[in-house]
């Protein structure tokens, strides 16, 4: 920038102060756009990265590099895959159940499963288990906010102890009680209930359902029954345990649509009946 001939001292200072400025600015800026190129490359290589991640986990099960979570090779994913959906099932139908703060859930593997990455399935487990209280909680995620609840999470490996080849008990104790439930993967790659609170079971996890814990009396399924008919709810499944005759039981039923509010709250209300839960996987 140059002065005119006619300019004073003063004016001839302040317009070499103003040029110095302005090469001060252009530096400035020089340096803000470089970093913004730096950052927008790191956050290419980011989203790269992520989709890579993600076109992996579609296309073939694999996950690495992902944080928080174990890594998982392709050639590992095809058999770990059926019992991450048992786990996070299990997880979900002991969350569902949860009605009061969770203080320790303990994760028992048994058989072959527990020769597998048992982590990636521990993290299954507790995303099924948080979400029905806390709403989008991932595989990813789900170790860290049973973390930062407080939540004691133990992992049990031991060989075989039952009729099934894997096994896995989840284990939840509660403010007021302690639930366990547990399932298995049979030879169809699908996940089943086998044993609910200590009564055996042989269930599929429907997308509609409605657990039921009672007194093992007279009347009670009649009575049930009934009432399902009476609303136009259609049974697809029906399961029945008890501890003992006359003891706590269970009914596990697998319906078509949705459970409306007013025909838990009769199932609720019918004499033999402790808790009447609907619930959805």
């Amino acid at each position: 920038m140059t002065a005119p001939a006619d300019a004073t001292l003063e004016q001839v200072g302040a317009l070499a102060a103003l040029t110095e400025m302005l090469v001060e600015v252009e530096r400035t800026i020089s340096r803000l756009q470089a970093a913004r190129d730096g950052i927008l490359a790191v956050g290419s290589r980011l989203a790269l990265q992520v989709a890579e991640q993600m076109s992996d986990y579609l296309l073939s099960g694999a996950i690495s590099n992902a944080v928080n979570f174990p890594s998982i090779t392709a050639e590992e994913a095809p058999k770990l895959k059926p019992f991450i959906e048992l786990a996070e099932k299990l997880g979900s139908f002991a969350g569902q159940l949860t009605e009061s703060g969770i203080l320790k859930t303990t994760i028992t593997y048994e058989g072959h499963v527990a020769e597998m990455k048992i982590k990636a399935i521990t993290s299954a487990v507790l995303s099924g288990l948080l979400r029905p209280m806390l709403g989008e909680v991932n595989v990813v995620s789900a170790p860290v906010v049973a973390k930062e609840r407080g939540m004691v999470v133990d992992e049990v490996v031991r060989a075989a102890q039952s009729d099934y080849e894997s096994l896995i008990t989840v284990t939840v104790a509660t403010e007021r009680q302690e639930r366990s439930v547990s399932g298995t993967v049979y030879a169809d790659g699908k996940p089943r209930l086998v044993d609910i609170k200590g009564i055996r079971v042989d269930a599929e996890f429907g997308k509609s359902m409605i657990y039921v814990t009672n007194e093992d009396k007279p009347g009670f399924i009649g009575a049930f029954a009934s009432l399902l008919g009476d609303a136009k709810i259609n049974i697809a499944t029906f399961h029945l345990g008890r501890v003992k005759q006359g003891g706590d039981a269970i009914a596990l039923v697998e319906v078509d649509g949705a459970v409306p509010a007013e025909l838990l709250a009769k199932v609720q209300a019918l004499p033999q009946v402790k808790q009447a839960k609907a619930l959805t996987f």
